[in-house]
């Protein structure tokens, strides 16, 4: 699903081919460090420690979220129902305000900050001001439309009765969620701009916990999925007002929660409707990429939500639709949001000051540092994946039906390999943005969710309907493949020669190199392991150790012989951020 990839069951993760926001509040507040090092560069990696601490904490409590979520629902129609209604709010939020906010409004609210005599608290409050009666005016409207977007999202869902009420009433909880998202990005911008990063990190803790304490309640009453016959036929209006609700809370509690710490700053709200000639215009005008970078990305993602409950309703098994598809692709996106978002939080502030100069060969030589370091993490992990996605899946939801279990495992290991073209996009994609060019990325974005449009209709049309969705996975990571292709093509260009290209594609062969005997050796033991003992708890878990201790030992022995250096530069990454010392990214 090419663009967005919510953090699952109405989460707020933004579009995935955009500036992150992770990145960009580093980059907009801090601004660029020295590259001699000093005192910035300090703040930068104490700023970059809470705030990749926060992603992790976030990115873990929203897995267990999901697994929650999915012990409850299981992996069917109700499953779906939901995945497609708290889809949504991200959904709207993204093609609507969220884009303009990450790209243009929020580098324009910082400057503002930075250049008005009243420190930007003017422009601050006609911002939130203007995004608040948007984000209303927004919910209203989707509330009253909920029936077209659920089947906007999903023909089969629309077409049963039963999955169509379930899913509308959904819906109708979780899109009010748009306006407390769109909250939540802008008083966390106004608190990184006074220094204040935290907050904005680490609230989304407590809008997984109050997720998980809600579906919690719910399988402590009804019970989980694999124990019960819970449908979208049977489950019970007050279990759904219960979910919904719950849904809702949280996000009402994240943005909240942001409220004592504005104060603090001595932000109060004043709201301000003098909008005009204050330079908004301006800003929205320059959001024209971002707006049509999200539209392409989205009608990937429609295509795939399509086909995706259409397949899994085809093949009347578990395991085979759309809440599969989403699982799987969030454990499989969970390195990249950790390690290769974090390496570049510590490169694209200096990538950002070297464009700035018109220093390309500096541009170059970030490109090539940020493509290597992450394959040190990302390349081994790809083929972890795809040799180990099965027992991953049947430990990590073993409270849902086996069959089920099984089916996100293949998807999962169907998505394994395409994390590396994926993480290759993401960190080139970085030096269009030090340029801030939105346009390229947006032609590059069509590519990409062309391509995977295309490759979800034939596994539709051409594989059976269990194995459609695990063909759609797959297709994914080739689209991403493309992209980068044609991505690299034009950073070359604009750069005015080459990317380091054979030093980057030495790494990742070598990484490959490494990384396939032992994805051959963990497999096989994890197999053989998975014979002996089964596929349940136990056996799972032991076949995970088994085969995840032998990859991980056969790849660090092979890559030490293939001499692959940045083993040693993300050692020092890793020990610069959460130690506390120095960012640990090599100088130039």
């Amino acid at each position: 699903m090419p663009g967005l990839r919510s953090s699952r069951h109405g989460g707020t993760r933004e579009s995935e081919g955009g500036l992150d926001t992770d990145t960009l509040r580093l980059v907009a507040v801090k601004g660029p460090p020295s590259r001699a090092g000093g005192g910035s560069a300090s703040g930068l990696a104490r700023s970059s420690a809470v705030m990749a601490a926060g992603t992790l904490a976030s990115r873990l409590t929203g897995f267990v979220r999901s697994l929650v979520i999915t012990a409850a629902l299981g992996t069917a129609v109700l499953g779906d129902a939901y995945t497609v209604a708290a889809t949504l709010p991200t959904m709207m939020y993204i093609l609507t305000v969220g884009g303009g906010l990450n790209s243009v409004f929020v580098p324009q609210l910082v400057r503002a900050m930075k250049e008005d005599a009243d420190g930007g608290e003017a422009y601050a409050n006609r911002l939130l001001t203007l995004v608040m009666v948007t984000l209303g005016a927004i919910v209203a409207a989707a509330f009253l439309g909920a029936p077209l977007l659920v089947r906007l999202m999903s023909n089969s869902i629309a077409r049963d009765e039963a999955a169509d009420s379930v899913a509308v009433v959904f819906a109708r909880y979780c899109l009010p969620t748009i306006f407390f998202m769109g909250l939540h990005v802008v008083m966390g911008q106004i608190l990184n701009a006074r220094g204040r990063f935290g907050a904005m990190m680490w609230t989304p803790v407590l809008n997984n916990i109050v997720v998980i304490a809600t579906f919690g309640a719910f399988v402590w009453v009804y019970g989980t999925s694999g124990t019960s016959s819970m449908g979208v036929g049977t489950i019970p209006p007050e279990g759904v007002r219960l979910l919904g609700a719950g849904t809702l809370l949280g996000l009402v509690v994240q943005a909240l929660a942001m409220i004592p710490y504005l104060r603090e700053t001595g932000f109060r709200f004043r709201p301000r409707f003098d909008w005009k000639g204050q330079g908004l215009g301006r800003t929205v005008r320059l959001a024209k990429w971002t707006v049509l970078f999200v539209l392409a990305n989205q009608a990937g993602a429609t295509v795939v939500t399509q086909l995706a409950t259409a397949a899994g309703e085809a093949s009347g098994k578990e395991g085979a639709g759309f809440t599969a598809y989403t699982n799987a692709q969030l454990i499989w996106g969970m390195p990249q949001a950790i390690i290769t978002v974090s390496v570049m939080a510590a490169v694209l502030p200096r990538l950002s000051r070297a464009a700035q100069d018109g220093d390309r060969g500096a541009v170059r030589d970030d490109i090539s540092r940020g493509l290597r370091t992450s394959a040190v993490v990302i390349v081994p992990v790809a083929f972890a994946f795809l040799a180990l996605g099965s027992p991953m899946s049947t430990l990590l939801f073993s409270g849902v039906k086996l069959e089920a279990a099984r089916g996100i495992g293949l998807i999962l290991m169907a998505f394994g390999l395409g994390l590396v073209p994926y993480s290759v996009q993401y960190v080139v994609l970085r030096g269009f943005y030090a340029y801030e060019d939105t346009r390229t990325p947006f032609f590059n974005t069509l590519v990409v969710a062309g391509v995977n449009g295309a490759g979800a209709v034939a596994c539709y049309l051409l594989l059976p309907a269990a194995w459609a969705v695990v063909g759609m996975a797959a297709c994914y990571g080739l689209a991403y493949a493309v992209g980068v292709g044609v991505a690299w093509k034009r950073l070359r260009e604009r750069l005015g020669g080459d990317l380091d290209g054979p030093r980057v594609v030495r790494t990742y062969a070598r990484l490959c190199g490494a990384a396939g005997p032992a994805a051959l050796v963990g497999g096989a033991a994890a197999f053989a392991v998975t014979r002996s003992l089964g596929d349940g708890v136990v056996g799972s878990l032991a076949a995970l150790v088994a085969g995840g201790s032998s990859l991980l030992g056969v790849f660090v022995v092979l890559a030490k012989r293939l001499r692959v250096e940045e083993l040693d530069a993300l050692t020092g990454l890793v020990t610069g951020r959460f130690g506390g010392g120095r960012s640990g990214v090599p100088s130039r």
